[in-house]
């Protein structure tokens, strides 16, 4: 198996890997053999058919993995707290009866299992919504309703019979939601709390509420029953709370009953990035470890944290006492069980793309994710390998690397060509990308699994279709992937035009003013990647100062002015579409990257009409209005053409291929779309269900 350049060596370890990971932890509940957690995060699976039953198969797979504690998604106590009109409650007994699959799944499995108790405020996407104060958030359209002094007593109470109920479905625990903006948040902020009575005004009033939350529910829970808050560590809003606040409401939640202070980072409107990709790992670990020095109980540590060295690095220094993993265990169920082998290099990576749990939650979609077809998914057959078939798969992007491991793991003997002299595709484009180097976690993951598989690898190669013949194979699966599309442009043909593939791989480097035609993902990839300031020693430090994130939080919310910068060229990223770019980017990660462009200067236009280019520059009309961009390149990423021949060929001589990836459908590059769909007809080969995966 040739080696791929550049991807992150993991090398078995012997011994007692990570053992700060791997030590036990005495808590109310009894004493967790490791200190991994999975947090909390929402997967809409309870809005599925059979939906309990499928989120017991999954965090038991997870606890089954290694996760010593799970945290569930979000249920609220009341409607007002629902998430949307049918979030899920744990408001009855009927209510608790239908998480007995949960809790005793996951027992089974040999973890522990704590509810999130969750109360939206002001950020509910329904007509109930309430808050401390009538402040409208500004990502939601709709006005929250001030809580009365008796509502916000009965919300109280609310809490409360949610962790009794709770404890009753089987729990271990709860972990009251005091973070990322919600209810509890709303109370403790200036910024959404403009009350002046008992549960607003000056900090300690506007502290009452989650503190009374935890001490009204510590009283009312057994002796062995966990109580966890998730306390804000960080706001990174205006009017947010200050460290001293914070460090005040962590050490009374402590006095109210707390067992385990959970962290989270950032409310769901703040303007600065927290979870996705262009995040360094370990970027707010100085939160969690101010914390912890506030307080005598145990603190988690979440936020980046998506590889085992990175949860022994911020247990080992001291930073926090667990680690919260929520979509890595997404990613891989067994990550806990790998890293205690010391098997790093079989993980399956979270690269926080966020495209199909974050991005597929907004678009009120079950999750799942990226690199794990199967997360979310566990209830659901596998496919029974069908006849043995000799498989050829052409192309070693993420499809080809996908569809080459699955057939082969159903017993198919598996050929993987690839013209290149390294596996990728486009990957090895993207991971060019700035923030996006996480790919290179992918690529080793795949090259991992398919060093131990069957599959004979070809590299260099481009077989065509008599050669594919000649060898017998009776299917051929085709991840032959995409080309640049040209579009009709005039002057298309001058020395100034370059195309988004030698950008990105840096087999050309633009010059001083560059126009970027395509706004679509791959042209804000080159926008970010010729904006960019040069690759920093520390990526925390300095996506901390870039951000004027304030790690002393000596401000309100620890978030000051962002320094300006100075990109290295000037920039126009244009569409021929109306309105403004990049509105068709993910939701979760889309306003990030608009954002950055626009601080570094980029210039974003739509309904742009392309005359021609010369040596002059770039001809456009815009608004009627004829310009000229005098640039010295002209990027085109216009989006692309499926590279099909071979899939004729093959036809023509009768042999059985499949289209799968960029090949199929090449509409924006698609990873998502291309591993899953890889996955799903090789494991369909030579069964009833192929020509259904085919299609798919």
């Amino acid at each position: 198996m040739p080696d791929l350049p550049d991807l992150p060596d993991l090398p078995e370890r012997s011994g007692t890997p990570y053992p700060h990971l791997f030590a036990p932890l005495e808590l109310r509940c009894g004493t967790l053999p490791n200190r991994l957690v999975m947090g909390s995060m929402h997967t809409r699976l309870e809005h599925e058919a059979g939906g309990m039953r499928r989120l017991a198969a999954f965090y038991a797979a997870r606890a089954a993995g290694g996760a010593a504690l799970v945290i569930t998604g979000g249920f609220s106590p009341n409607r007002a707290g629902r998430l949307d009109a049918d979030g899920p409650m744990l408001a009855t007994q009927s209510d608790a009866r239908a998480h007995r699959p949960i809790t005793d799944a996951v027992h089974e499995a040999g973890g522990r299992v704590c509810l999130q108790i969750l109360h939206t405020g002001r950020y509910g996407k329904h007509d109930e919504l309430v808050a401390p104060s009538a402040v409208r958030s500004r990502i939601n359209r709709r006005e929250p309703r001030a809580l009365s002094d008796a509502e916000v007593r009965a919300t109280i109470d609310d809490f409360v019979r949610c962790a009794q109920l709770a404890e009753a479905a089987g729990y271990d625990g709860v972990e009251i939601m005091g973070s990322e903006g919600y209810l509890p948040t709303q109370f403790m902020a200036p910024l959404t709390n403009h009350r002046d009575d008992d549960w607003g005004g000056d900090a300690q009033r506007r502290m009452r509420f989650p503190v009374e939350l935890v001490r009204r529910t510590r009283a009312a829970v057994g002796e062995r029953f966990l109580v966890i808050y998730r306390i804000s560590a960080l706001d990174l809003v205006p009017d947010g709370n200050t460290a001293q606040e914070l460090d005040d409401l962590a050490r009374a939640v402590q006095t109210a009953g707390a067992d385990v202070l959970n962290t989270g980072i950032g409310w769901h409107e703040a303007r600065v990035p927290t979870i996705a990709y262009m995040v360094p790992r370990g970027a707010f670990r100085f939160a969690a470890r101010r914390l912890r020095a506030a307080v005598d109980i145990p603190v988690v540590a979440t936020n980046r944290l998506n590889m085992p060295q990175q949860a022994e690095d911020t247990l080992a220094s001291g930073d926090a006492d667990l680690v919260a993993l929520a979509r890595p265990l997404l990613a891989d169920a067994e990550f806990g069980n790998k890293a205690r082998a010391g098997r790093a290099g079989h993980i399956n990576t979270c690269i926080a793309c966020n495209q199909a749990c974050l991005d597929y939650i907004f678009r009120d979609r079950a999750a799942s994710c990226l690199v794990n077809p199967r997360a979310a998914r566990e209830t659901e057959p596998e496919p029974r390998p069908g006849r043995r078939l000799k498989v050829a798969v052409v192309g070693g992007g993420p499809a080809g690397m996908a569809s080459a491991v699955a057939a082969a793991e159903q017993g198919h003997a598996v050929t993987l060509f690839e013209a290149a002299p390294e596996l990728g595709g486009q990957f090895q484009l993207a991971r060019q990308v700035p923030g996006k180097r996480e790919f290179d976690e992918t690529l080793r993951y795949f090259h991992t699994r398919l060093r131990e598989s069957s599959v004979a690898l070809r590299l260099g190669v481009a077989p065509d279709a008599a050669a594919l013949q000649v060898e017998g194979f009776e299917q051929v699966l085709l991840a032959t992937g995409v080309r640049p599309r040209r579009p009709a442009i005039e002057g298309l043909g001058h020395p100034s035009v370059l195309y988004y593939p030698e950008v990105l791989s840096g087999a050309v480097v633009p010059g001083a003013r560059v126009a970027i035609i395509g706004a679509g993902g791959i042209g804000f990839d080159v926008a970010e990647l010729l904006s960019a300031p040069p690759a920093p020693q520390d990526p925390v430090a300095a996506f901390i100062h870039a951000h004027g994130i304030d790690t002393g939080i000596s401000v309100r919310g620890g978030l000051r002015e962002r320094p300006p910068e100075t990109p290295p060229r000037a920039l126009w990223l244009l569409q021929r579409s109306a309105g403004a770019p990049g509105r068709r980017l993910a939701p979760t990660t889309g306003w990030a990257l608009r954002a950055e462009l626009q601080h570094r200067g980029v210039q974003m236009w739509g309904d742009v009409r392309y005359r021609r280019i010369d040596d002059a520059g770039l001809h456009v009309e815009v608004d009627g209005e004829p310009r000229l961009l005098a640039v010295d390149h002209v990027v085109i990423c216009a989006g692309q053409e499926p590279e099909r021949g071979l899939h004729d060929d093959l036809q023509a001589l009768g042999i059985a291929a499949r289209l799968i990836g960029g090949a199929r459908e090449p509409a924006e590059l698609d990873a998502l779309r291309a591993i899953h769909e890889g996955v799903a007809v090789a494991r369909a080969l030579g069964t009833d269900g192929a020509a259904a995966a085919g299609a798919a």
